[in-house]
């Protein structure tokens, strides 16, 4: 016999297609996939390098053999160096190449983080920085349980402004943080199992004298305030229910920031004179002198009277049709539970 019996399978045949495939292609890994989406983000070796904290040597060579074996197999290289300090230029081929690599990383990554979580092997809780507290409150619950079922909680920082986003998308199993709805009631939020926390409004720190500012203020009055508010988030949700889409050319915005923390020291600077909106509970702990960020701003309670009458919303939320989908011993729905019983205890009799 001259050798081993070669399986004939047809030339349709997806296996057949695949023990066909090229070494130069099964040889590239999916680490090079993402220093070639890392590249192409930073586009430099180096700044790749620093992202991904390895040596720029290390970037460079994976570059460049994928160069090679996407020349062998395409006709042309992926990525083009044009010089010191230069960024690289990506091919027609590249820019294709970068884009399959996105999706295939992120389906590969979606896949096992739903293998884990059907089988309730990982977690994933996602909280603002306001709900640590209450997220800890729940986990003394369920940590003796999960720990007897090596259970593993990851805990992730999100801002108010991606709530809906990493609930909807996946990344997280459970949200805790607060969201904008209708006044007593739960308007947009069908689609979610919800634990209500507590609900609010919202409050203004300002520098303004009081005769240009009283210790009170309606929604009505905030387009006659030169206002200090978020670009995205929670008190955007607000103006545009009061306002609308365009809310920005309703308003007087004298600034835009991204950071509370900004806004309340570009008041206390006086290099803008006017109103921060700013959550209720942070206009409290402002008021108590609280925030070293806040002090010398005056707080001034925001009246809602403006339709629709919408509050704040702290609570807990989980994709409905999936806690549904899981056994009562699940993992996920331990944890709400756990979150049911802190939210009685921290309401009290």
């Amino acid at each position: 016999m001259s050798g081993p019996a070669q399986l004939l399978l047809p030339s349709g045949n997806k296996l057949s297609r695949m023990l066909q495939a090229s070494p130069a292609l099964l040889d590239t890994t999916m680490d090079q996939l993402r220093t070639l989406q890392a590249v192409y983000e930073t586009r430099t070796a180096l700044r790749a390098a620093r992202a991904l904290g390895r040596e720029q040597s290390s970037v460079q060579k994976q570059i460049d053999t994928l160069n090679r074996n996407f020349t062998a197999l395409c006709g042309e290289p992926l990525v083009v160096k044009r010089g010191r300090g230069k960024d690289v230029l990506f091919t027609p081929t590249g820019e294709a190449l970068v884009e399959l690599a996105r999706r295939t990383l992120g389906d590969w990554l979606d896949h096992i983080h739903e293998c884990r979580r059907k089988l309730g092997n990982t977690l994933t809780v996602g909280t603002t920085r306001f709900m640590l507290d209450s997220l800890a409150g729940a986990w003394r619950h369920v940590a003796d349980e999960f720990q007897r079922r090596d259970v593993e909680l990851k805990v992730v920082h999100i801002r108010t402004k991606d709530v809906w986003h990493k609930l909807e998308t996946s990344e997280v199993d459970v949200v805790c943080g607060s969201v904008v709805t209708g006044a007593d009631d739960r308007r947009g939020l069908e689609p979610f199992d919800v634990i209500e926390w507590r609900r609010g409004g919202l409050a203004l720190l300002t520098n303004l004298p009081e005769d240009r500012l009283g210790p009170s203020a309606s929604t009505a009055d905030l387009p006659g305030l030169p206002l200090v508010v978020p670009a995205e988030g929670l008190i955007g949700d607000f103006l545009r229910g009061w306002f609308g889409a365009d809310y920005r050319n309703e308003l007087d915005i004298a600034a835009e920031i991204d950071e509370v923390q900004y806004g309340m020291s570009l008041l206390r600077s006086g290099l803008v004179n006017g109103c921060m909106i700013v959550t209720s509970g942070l206009g409290v702990v402002a008021g108590n002198g609280e925030l070293r960020e806040g002090a010398g701003l005056r707080v001034v309670e925001l009246r809602n009277d403006t339709e629709p009458v919408l509050q704040r919303l702290v609570g807990v939320f989980a994709r409905r049709e999936e806690r549904a989908k899981y056994a009562e011993d699940h993992p996920l729905n331990l944890l709400w539970r756990a979150f049911e019983a802190e939210a009685l205890e921290q309401r009290g009799p």
